[in-house]
């Protein structure tokens, strides 16, 4: 294992530059500005309305410190409304607009289509089993990243 190429990190990093690669040029190719955190931003939003930043941010393991940008482009952009929270006077909630919800049906196709193309080289086995290793992977190490998954985070009340 001398070899970078064929160390996981290595890997990892690689086929991370390679799907934001892909992500990025066919959303473009089909019209859209819009990159794969922010994509994750509409889409939790979108299926956990009035939720607020931080727990956003912990949705999509993405850092708290600069998760408030990628919702300032998001609410620039008119995909994304902020509205003061009814439990906390001092916190902001989140919502779609509908363009933001009109975005988000027009790219889901596109954004499947990505992760396809990611996988392409693998049959229906083995990305079934490479989905269930990364996700492994990712699980066992969450607490070690800076910005982990916290997916328990939405309040049932």
């Amino acid at each position: 294992m001398d070899d970078i190429h064929d160390m996981p990190g290595h890997l990892i990093r690689r086929s991370q530059q390679i799907a934001v690669a892909v992500f990025m040029e066919e959303v473009a190719a089909a019209g859209f500005d819009l990159t794969p955190v922010q994509f994750a931003a509409l889409a939790t939003t979108g299926a956990n309305p009035g939720l607020d930043q931080a727990t956003l941010a912990g949705l999509i393991a993405y850092d708290r410190s600069t998760i408030g940008g990628v919702v300032d482009r998001l609410v620039q952009k008119g995909y994304l409304e902020r509205a003061v929270s009814d439990r906390d006077r001092r916190a902001r909630t989140l919502c779609l607009t509908e363009a933001g919800r009109t975005l988000l049906d027009a790219v889901r196709p596109i954004v499947r289509g990505v992760q396809e193309s990611i996988l392409a080289d693998l049959d229906s086995e083995e990305r079934r089993t490479f989905v269930a290793l990364l996700r492994k992977v990712t699980d066992g190490a969450n607490d070690r990243s800076r910005a982990p998954l916290r997916a328990a985070l939405i309040d049932a009340g």
